[in-house]
């Protein structure tokens, strides 16, 4: 957890300084899954395997979104880290952003469900979220730590929920999230504020009764919706990353939150490693299982809407 810390301790402060600067929102490359790297991405990247390479003998391999699998020599752990979960937010000096990174024992073939370690950082505000499989979660925040306090929402209506468009084709999502959108919209909120990390957390808070992340289901579901994502993402599916979720899956989990896929299908058999086309998945987080029940019904009828408006 002491690697965990640096890593994410290391981002911030290389990071904050460059929160909402329009010097630092350039495309800079594209990272390994075929998303946009921005400037700023370079710069957390940079700081990251700074402090990743000097502990490369301690036994760490590291995945990286930018630069995919890094072994060196035999290593014992495997970390798995997002140097900035919200570069977008970040790129607009929003608080949704955070340092995402978790820790496995070593194997290329890890999962989900291996990851025994996971640390989110709030890069704005610097609240943070620490959990050890079996041991439950730390939020420390302005100096004070606080146990986890999920929300009691058991329906859609009044609900203060999170989705997530980016890279998702918007027209197909609307027939998805319809049902949702309309059941909540004002007697509660919805939002996309740009991170799974940030999103997944507020639901172990309280601030978000939950999160969905539809858009590999749409790909699984409807296979004709595919061509769709590829092309706003000049071929690449920009649908959540194991990455994006490896830490704040292990808080939610230890904090009592139901979550699984879009489809209602547990996530800790998903790989750990890889990005990208076949990588890529879905997320259903929610503070109960009785407003998580409520989620799945209604996305399973969006889905089936949307499967008959592309004649599947």
């Amino acid at each position: 957890m002491d690697l965990l810390l640096d890593i994410a301790r290391a981002v911030r402060a290389a990071v904050r300084p460059h929160l909402g600067r329009e010097s630092h929102r350039g495309a800079a490359g594209t990272a390994a899954g075929g998303d946009v790297t921005f400037g700023i991405d370079e710069i957390a990247e940079d700081a990251a395997n700074e402090v990743l390479e000097a502990a490369a003998g301690e036994g760490h391999a590291w995945y990286t979104e930018d630069r995919g699998l890094v072994v060196r020599g035999n290593p014992r752990r495997l970390i798995i880290l997002d140097p900035i979960d919200g570069t977008r937010p970040a790129g607009a000096g929003l608080e949704s952003c955070c340092v995402s990174v978790a820790a496995a024992p070593f194997d290329e073939q890890a999962t989900l469900g291996d990851v025994d370690e996971g640390l989110v950082l709030e890069l704005k505000t610097g609240a943070m979220y620490r959990a050890r499989r079996g041991k439950g979660v730390r939020i420390i925040d302005g100096g004070e730590t606080r146990e986890p306090s999920p929300g009691t929402a058991t329906s859609l209506d009044g609900a203060f929920w999170i989705y997530g468009l980016r890279g998702r084709p918007a027209m197909p999502s609307a027939i998805v999230l319809e049902e949702l959108l309309d059941a909540s919209g004002v007697s509660g909120g919805t939002f996309d504020l740009g991170s799974a990390a940030f999103a997944l957390c507020g639901v172990v808070t309280g601030r978000f009764d939950a999160y969905v992340d539809h858009g590999q289901r749409m790909i699984d579901d409807v296979a004709s919706t595919k061509p769709l994502f590829q092309a706003i993402a000049g071929g690449a599916i920009l649908n959540n990353s194991p990455y994006d979720v490896a830490a704040a899956l292990l808080v939610c989990t230890e904090a009592g939150c139901t979550v699984t896929d879009a489809g209602g299908k547990p996530l800790e058999s998903r790989p750990l490693v890889g990005s990208g086309d076949g990588y890529t998945l879905s997320t259903l987080a929610a503070c109960t299982p009785e407003l998580h029940a409520e989620l799945l019904y209604f996305l399973d009828r969006g889905i089936e809407k949307l499967g008959k408006a592309h004649g599947a």
